[in-house]
């Protein structure tokens, strides 16, 4: 499927204001879903495509997702929400988009599967976020990003990695670039990995290098080595799934 337009979710926030300069760079249509359109013009270029809608009601999303070929998730809650806006969100925009399925790049997070290291109910979502996507039936990248900003300006080189076990830095220009890419480089499709920026020059072949990833398998990613089993989770996010996979199938 050819990729024109974007939906940007979290478009206002850090990474996603460099996800809308770099698909813009990339010839695409960023769309960006704001909450108030004159609060996201004094971040985001005044010729964005700007669409009003709240992440948290699935009902006010259906302008959003009308006629897109991607979505890239870049939101999170600024109050310890996660719940309700890092993973409702996610769960939201499957509900509106229906059985529609635009390519899909998700941002969470290294350490995502690293459990009892102090942070196991942000993490927790995140991981949650990556099951809905796993199980939308979609075309789908999962980036997890390694530390903003712990980048130098000569650390150019991309590295992916999977199974969560790496550390490391990047810039978010790096990672708004890679999760674009991830919508138009069919290799990327199917994959979770991690990132990290470190000494050298830049990608020239962004096939090769989501080719050479595996693909996942399941609700996990690839290589992960802690699983948590769906059935040992709420009832209601079992319900989520379900219902995500039946849209889906």
């Amino acid at each position: 499927m050819s990729v024109t337009t974007v939906l940007v979710v979290g478009a206002t926030g850090s990474i996603g204001r460099e996800v809308v300069a770099a698909a813009t760079a990339a010839g695409l249509t960023a769309r960006a879903l704001v909450r108030d359109v004159e609060r996201a013009g004094r971040v985001l270029p005044a010729d964005t495509d700007f669409v009003v809608g709240d992440l948290t009601r699935a009902d006010t999303l259906t302008d959003a997702v009308h006629d897109i070929d991607a979505v890239i998730f870049t939101h999170g809650s600024e109050t310890g929400d996660w719940e309700r806006v890092d993973y409702g969100g996610v769960k939201n925009i499957l509900a509106a988009l229906g059985t529609r399925r635009p390519r899909i790049a998700l941002m969470t997070s290294i350490y995502v599967t690293r459990l009892g290291e102090g942070h196991d109910e942000v993490i927790g979502w995140k991981r949650r976020n990556e099951w809905l996507v796993r199980s939308s039936g979609a075309d789908y990248t999962i980036v997890r990003p390694s530390w903003f900003d712990h980048a130098a300006a000569t650390d150019n080189r991309i590295v992916f990695e999977q199974g969560d076990t790496g550390d490391g830095g990047i810039r978010r220009d790096q990672l708004a670039r890679v999760l674009v890419e991830a919508i138009l480089t069919d290799t990327a499709i199917g994959k979770t990995l991690e990132v990290f920026a470190q000494p050298g020059e830049g990608p020239g072949d962004w096939s090769a290098l989501f080719g050479a990833l595996d693909p996942d398998t399941g609700l996990d990613g690839a290589h992960d080595a802690t699983r948590v089993p769906l059935e040992d989770e709420p009832a209601q996010i079992q319900l989520d799934m379900a219902a995500v996979g039946a849209r889906g199938n």
